[in-house]
């Protein structure tokens, strides 16, 4: 019986050990596999205020197009720092309330990190905002007014702002004038901050190095006719007229005035120049010459194969797409080193030292190198001139500036 009874306590024993062995080794297993690996990182958020139904959509839609690219792009590629990109896009229609709106959701609501943004007039309106949120701000627009960085310590510009694009033409006119009078220049624009930005600075400038200044035509930025206006250029006898508008609004009024026989040389600056322009203005757009802060598709720069590589994967071609896109993926590319260089903590503040620390920042050739500075968001000073020949824009210079 006592027998029994020790042969019985052992098999407990055994029984207790073994279970406890096992049970330990299912907790190891569980330690080691997939479900204990570190938590997923959360995805990195970027607003976007973009107009892809407003007035200027023309220009608007591709720009969104391209920045939604790049970002895209860049998550195939594993994101940032081991995080996804997560775009959260509103389409506020070129209306200041509605970008109002649409900040306040991202920043509020969504809680993005930084903000790709359109507009003049609602980037201007906002700044107080950024600033006081301290949310990295990328706009669409390069109006000078942005670069205070005391008033607009996180808006940062990509390219030649407004009034030094203005400033390179008047002085590729002043360098190219071969007459002994001064040259006669007419400035073109829309009435909203955007297409009034860079005319004060334009004025000064053109009174500094010795040119005449001789008419403002105010254009709609929808407009179907500009007789009017160009009848005022041919009355006035201006020599050159400088354009600050969108796509449409220069077709415009190239069409207008080869209908009426002028023979001035119109400059448009960054919006109003590229490959639209040449499709909707026909033989009228021959000899127009273009501000341009950023390639064509069709050039062979570095930074193109990218861009060609991503199109591929979607069953598109860089023929399908204009420069107004590649300007949209440079921009998104350039806050997104920002973000890089922030590391694993990603915050307005550490994105505004992440772009502060861009030195002559390469794009690969998709537009001048990049540098920003705590003293200094003004990106570059440099745009090449193109002129239009058979069609297509050919340039005229190198990257050049006003100094």
């Amino acid at each position: 019986m006592r027998a029994r009874q020790i042969l019985y306590l052992l098999l407990l024993f055994c029984l207790s050990i073994t279970l406890v062995v096992t049970g330990c080794g299912k907790k190891e297993a569980v330690s080691t596999g997939p479900a204990t690996t570190a938590k997923t990182k959360e995805p990195i958020k970027i607003g976007g205020i973009f107009d892809l139904t407003g007035p200027t959509a023309d220009v608007g839609q591709p720009y969104a197009d391209g920045a939604k690219a790049y970002i895209d792009y860049l998550n195939s590629k594993g994101g940032v720092n081991g995080r996804q990109v997560e775009l959260i896009d509103i389409d506020y229609a070129y209306d200041k309330t509605k970008a109002l709106e649409a900040y306040n959701k991202l920043v509020k609501q969504d809680q993005v990190a930084a903000i790709l943004g359109w507009g003049t007039g609602d980037t201007e309106a906002l700044k107080q905002m950024i600033a006081a949120d301290k949310i990295p701000y990328i706009s669409g627009s390069y109006s000078e007014g942005l670069l205070d960085i005391n008033l607009c310590p996180y808006n940062f510009l990509v390219a030649a702002s407004y009034s030094d694009q203005a400033r390179i033409a008047l002085k590729w006119i002043k360098d190219n004038w071969k007459e002994s009078r001064k040259p006669r220049v007419a400035l073109i624009y829309n009435d909203t901050p955007f297409g009034k930005s860079p005319v004060a600075d334009a004025k000064k400038y053109a009174a500094q190095i010795g040119i005449d200044i001789v008419a403002d035509e105010v254009v709609d930025l929808k407009a179907l006719d500009a007789t009017s206006q160009m009848l005022d250029l041919k009355q006035k006898k201006a020599d050159f007229a400088i354009v600050q508008g969108t796509s449409n609004l220069a077709a415009t009024v190239l069409k207008d005035a080869k209908k009426n026989g002028l023979s001035t040389k119109f400059i448009g600056l960054n919006w109003a120049a590229d490959e639209k322009v040449v499709k909707l203005a026909g033989p009228a757009a021959d000899g127009y010459i273009g501000v341009i802060p950023f390639a064509f598709p069709d050039e062979n720069v570095p930074g193109m194969a990218a861009i060609k590589a991503y199109l591929a994967t979607k069953g598109q071609k860089l023929t399908d797409k204009n420069q107004k896109f590649i300007q949209g993926w440079t921009s998104a590319m350039v806050m997104l080193e920002g973000v890089k260089r922030a590391g694993d903590k990603v915050t307005g503040e550490t994105i505004k030292a992440g772009l502060e620390s861009l030195k002559d920042f390469d794009t690969g050739g998709l537009s001048a190198p990049v540098t920003f500075t705590a003293q200094s968001h003004r990106g570059s000073e440099k745009v090449r001139l193109a002129e239009v020949k058979n069609g297509k824009f050919v340039y005229l210079t190198d990257w050049i500036g006003y100094k």
